[in-house]
């Protein structure tokens, strides 16, 4: 045996061991440094996963990442994320039952955003396909199924949950249809390139979305919105507003807003560094369109703070002062899009209907969701 791969090994390690000292450093400033700490172990979770046990395409099966542990780039708390490696040479099945899933998104891509190689190559709909709650789905890719483009590297299913009820979350498998035989021995060369390419990708993923964030921070004025944009690397479909917010303890940002012209839209809260969940267990850090209620205008308004101002659309930072928060849509029904506006006000100017009891029993029933909707 050659000594490729435990040079690999060691390789790793001392990234990880680098990365652990930059991390808590001047350069990741603007995070907090135990979630940074944290953040790394979790992409170390992450992307040796997709990058050993992951890497064939010939013998695929489902890595869930974004879940409520393996967190980056913004996630969606309405989504369960899947990806299998796949090669446009061969032709796939993927098949599975919704089950209490509204719709979801199958996407071909070359490459996750933060990779050197990236980008959204097709995307297809479950409804679009006829595919709705309940039914039992059949896809096939390649050959004379749906076509996949040259420099396509996996597919990614993003599952939607919208009313966040115990349910019956959906299932997917993944069989390649062109059968390569018994899985050979794995070797010195592979085992070394798939434990450096794990290592590059838990150090992009860190990096590039921590510059993500704090090059949006630069970029704008907080408690602003900036004009909405389409969404980056080919996915068309979806659209989104940010607002960066710097917030005391006693102050609120309100939200006015026209309603998205869209099947779906959300507003979402992350904390700066990692770009993950705000404690999407714990506390309403995001709101759809099924769960925010309407003002009597017809637009929605929501209020983001730290304390409880009493509203029925209160996201909650966790006594975070700086974040990101996101009006995102998908699926545009109409064209034109929505010019969110936000204002600082004193937390005790706000004093709401909602009693504690009711937010115990709106943030009793998130969580019972979303149990049911990652249980193993």
């Amino acid at each position: 045996m050659s000594d490729v791969a435990i040079q690999a090994w060691r390789d790793l390690c001392a990234r990880l061991e680098r990365l652990g000292t930059e991390v808590i450093g001047d350069g990741y400033a603007s995070a907090d440094p135990m979630e940074m700490l944290e953040h790394l172990a979790d992409q170390t979770v992450c992307w040796l996963g997709w990058s050993v046990f992951h890497a064939d395409p010939a013998r695929p099966f489902f890595h869930r990442s974004n879940d409520l542990v393996t967190q980056y780039g913004g996630p969606n708390a309405d989504n369960v994320y899947r990806h299998a490696r796949i090669d446009p040479s061969r032709r796939y099945r993927i098949a599975g039952k919704m089950h209490g899933c509204e719709d979801f998104l199958l996407t071909l891509r070359s490459g996750f955003m933060h990779e050197p190689v990236h980008g959204t190559l097709a995307d297809h709909t479950a409804s679009e396909l006829g595919i709705g709650p309940g039914d039992d789905f059949e896809l096939l890719l390649g050959g004379d199924g749906i076509p996949i483009p040259d420099g396509v590297k996996m597919a990614t299913i993003r599952e939607y949950y919208f009313d966040w009820q115990v349910e019956e979350p959906a299932t997917f498998t993944i069989e390649c249809l062109d059968p390569p035989g018994a899985e050979p021995p794995l070797t010195d060369d592979v085992l070394a390139a798939r434990l450096s390419d794990a290592g590059a990708a838990i150090e992009h993923s860190i990096s590039y979305w921590h510059r993500y964030l704090d090059d949006v921070w630069e970029g704008q004025t907080p408690n602003e919105f900036a004009p909405s944009h389409r969404g980056a690397k080919g996915l068309n479909l979806a659209q989104y507003a940010f607002c960066m917010f710097d917030l005391a303890p006693d102050e609120a940002l309100v939200v006015d807003t026209d309603l998205a012209p869209a099947r779906y839209w959300s507003l979402h809260l992350y904390p700066m560094g990692t770009f993950a969940h705000m404690d999407v267990v714990n506390t309403v850090t995001s709101l759809n369109h099924r769960q925010a209620e309407i003002g009597d205008d017809g637009r929605l308004h929501a209020v983001v703070s730290a304390g409880d101002p009493g509203v029925a659309n209160w996201l909650e930072t966790g006594g975070r002062r700086r974040g990101l928060l996101t009006y995102r849509w998908f699926w545009p029904t109409g064209d034109g899009m929505p010019a969110p506006e936000a204002r600082v006000v004193r937390l005790a100017e706000l004093d709401g209907p909602v009693t504690a009891e009711q937010r115990a029993a709106t943030r009793a029933a998130r969580r019972a969701h979303l149990a049911w909707r990652f249980r193993e």
